[in-house]
């Protein structure tokens, strides 16, 4: 499987679903392919088989969602962690750099973005129309009483859990191809920020992804809502190298922040990529302020014949095992209200089926607050 860095954003309470296909409709699948697939400047193929088109950003797909069809597209944050400079925002650290393979092939031009192209094939895999590159809904660990994740039936979480009130969180994220075993299921590693109740959650998500198929908020561009504005990295995209076993180890940091000036949650990976934001006004409880705030790794277990999957989290390897061979998040921090990015306190580790994937955090003095995380699924003790 392909290893995939994947935007979501999710709010539950505004989640369909649906029953699958019983009659294709030509028709409509043509109308969503004319809709997702925007006319192109130029056109690259990527080494993996994606298409990128670099759409002008006067097609970009934030005018397709109602509230949004005179916005005015912000190119570049306006506030930032009162700990960033402008150092920091124009240098990159080229070691362990992953690369999206379709940039080993071409750029795009000025004033536009890269978007896959969806296939046909993309969307008669999904469940229905309504629900392509939607995430399924409860699938955000809901919070217990004693503020532990709930077990949802069909996902697995290797998590650390902070609560409070937030205004960003980061990490660098180690970069794996975890093996997959059906269509249906997929392995992640990813930050959420979330805030509300069960009944009204919103979620902005981002991190890596390796699955079968996404058919399950949405995810990258599938939906308008994520306002993309780097030219240079395509969301969804694939990457690489990813790292191995005893070999080198690849990452990418990650931010999510509020821009207090605009209200916008702007998305950075490594030190100088602006990927996009999400604007204010998509959100209701989480407008302004996060309370949730998860690291780590989630899979879905179809549980096919009546069996434990065998889908790994992260590298497939357990926690205990350390470096260079479990995944892990190094460098953690929240951005408090004031705007000051720290280390977080008060954190917990949350294992769903610890004997099929589980947790291990510390804190180091370069690594700051840290964890490793993973599991090979079914076991002699996960079944």
């Amino acid at each position: 499987m392909m290893a995939s860095f994947v935007l979501i954003i999710l709010i539950i309470a505004t989640i369909v679903t649906g029953n699958g296909f019983s009659n294709i409709d030509d028709a409509e699948v043509d109308r969503l392919l004319k809709k997702l697939n925007k006319p192109a400047l130029k056109s690259i193929k990527s080494p993996d088989g994606d298409i990128i088109d670099c759409v002008h950003m006067k097609n970009h797909p934030i005018y397709d969602h109602p509230l949004f069809k005179n916005h005015t597209i912000q190119m570049r944050p306006s506030s930032f962690p009162k700990e960033w400079n402008n150092e920091s925002l124009n240098t990159q650290n080229k070691s362990n750099v992953m690369t999206q393979l379709w940039r080993t092939i071409g750029r795009c031009p000025k004033n536009s973005i890269p978007i896959i192209r969806t296939r046909r094939e993309d969307i008669l895999q999904a469940k229905s129309i309504r629900t392509y590159g939607k995430k399924e809904p409860n699938s955000f660990p809901q919070p217990k009483p004693d503020n532990k994740p709930r077990t949802n039936r069909t996902h697995s979480y290797s998590i650390l859990v902070t609560k409070g009130r937030f205004h960003g969180a980061k990490a660098t994220i180690s970069l794996w191809k975890p093996y997959v075993q059906t269509l249906r299921e997929f392995s992640l590693a990813q930050i959420w920020l979330a805030s509300g109740t069960s009944r009204d959650t919103n979620t902005i998500e981002a991190g890596w992804q390796a699955d079968g198929y996404q058919d399950t908020g949405c995810y990258n561009l599938k939906c308008p809502g994520f306002v993309h504005v780097s030219q240079d990295f395509a969301i969804g995209a694939t990457v690489s190298p990813v790292s191995s076993v005893g070999g080198a180890q690849y990452q990418i940091p990650t931010s999510i922040w509020r821009d207090t000036r605009s209200g916008h949650w702007w998305l950075k990976v490594y030190d100088n990529i602006f990927v996009g934001y999400w604007p204010s006004s998509l959100f209701t409880t989480l407008k302004d302020v996060a309370t949730d705030v998860h690291w780590g790794g989630e899979i879905t277990n179809n549980r096919d014949g009546s069996q434990h999957t065998t889908t790994k989290m992260g590298s497939g390897h357990f926690a205990e095992e350390g470096y260079e061979k479990a995944s892990y998040f190094k460098n953690i921090e929240i951005v408090d209200e004031g705007e000051i990015m720290k280390p977080p306190v008060g954190t917990s580790p949350f294992m769903s089926e610890e004997t099929c994937y589980n947790i291990k955090p510390g804190t180091d003095v370069h690594w700051g607050t840290y964890f490793f995380f993973g599991g090979p699924g079914r076991n002699a003790k996960c079944k």
